[in-house]
């Protein structure tokens, strides 16, 4: 049985992981499938849109630790550079330029929390729940959790959140940010979106990606002449050429 299914609907791929015994906790068998997944979602030219969701009632429970942590005694230096290695089989969903929507139907927890923050929307579902419970358990926030939760909620939040390590519900998650929607599915919605995001010119939304990036991470200036190279470059879009000739006409 695959531990990772990636599917195909027209121009929306969906990356599931399929592990719901375990609630999907991750090992290197399925950290594994899930680079290569996203790797295939990379390559693939008619992708417009990702949707990343977890089979069962759990979105992901987090890491399976003694099969991806490995013997803990080794020196620092050695465990750091294991740890990129497990970091890097999920966030290669950061460098996606196609929209990506989390689908998160129940805890994601610890690295599975990660996975989530890695795509650009998150959907949560009524039984929801955000784990940036790495403190709980004596354990450094890693993946790039502490980068991705200050990105969306600033750095107060997230000291808040990884100084206290407790599950934020899915109502608290949308309040502080971390969710764009909560509802009574979200894997229906997610769905929803990426394929209105699909839709769009795929040049633009690329671009649209980059600025976001650019503007979480730089300042007026340098964001302003990417925005102006961009919207430069869109002025000629059959899109926006055929709302310029409906605007003459009103």
């Amino acid at each position: 049985m695959s531990l990772v299914l990636l599917e195909s609907d027209g121009p929306v791929r969906t990356i599931t992981l399929n592990a719901p015994e375990r609630r999907n906790a991750l090992d290197w068998p399925l950290l594994d499938e899930l680079r290569a997944a996203i790797g295939s979602v990379a390559d693939d030219t008619e992708a417009r849109a990702l949707v990343v969701r977890g089979e069962g009632k759990a979105f992901c429970a987090g890491a399976n630790l003694e099969n991806l942590f490995g013997d803990r005694t080794r020196p620092v230096p050695e465990l750091r550079e294991h740890l990129m290695k497990v970091y890097g089989s999920f966030l290669g969903l950061r460098d996606l330029t196609i929209a990506t929507v989390a689908a998160v139907q129940g805890p994601a927890v610890g690295a599975g929390l990660n996975i989530a923050l890695a795509c650009d929307v998150i959907v949560a579902g009524p039984r929801a729940g955000f784990g940036p419970t790495f403190s709980q358990i004596g354990l450094h926030p890693g993946g790039g959790c502490t980068w991705m939760l200050t990105q969306r909620i600033g750095a107060a939040n997230t000291a808040a959140a990884l100084y206290a390590g407790d599950i934020i519900g899915g109502e608290e998650a949308l309040r502080l940010g971390i969710a764009q929607e909560l509802v009574e599915d979200p894997g229906a919605r997610a769905r929803e979106l990426a394929t209105g995001y699909a839709e769009r010119n795929p040049a633009l939304m690329a671009d649209i990606k980059q600025s976001v990036a650019i503007a979480s991470q730089t300042d007026l200036a340098t964001s302003l002449d990417f925005e102006a190279t961009a919207q430069a470059k869109s002025l000629s879009s059959p899109e926006f050429e055929a709302f310029a000739a409906r605007f003459a006409k009103s």
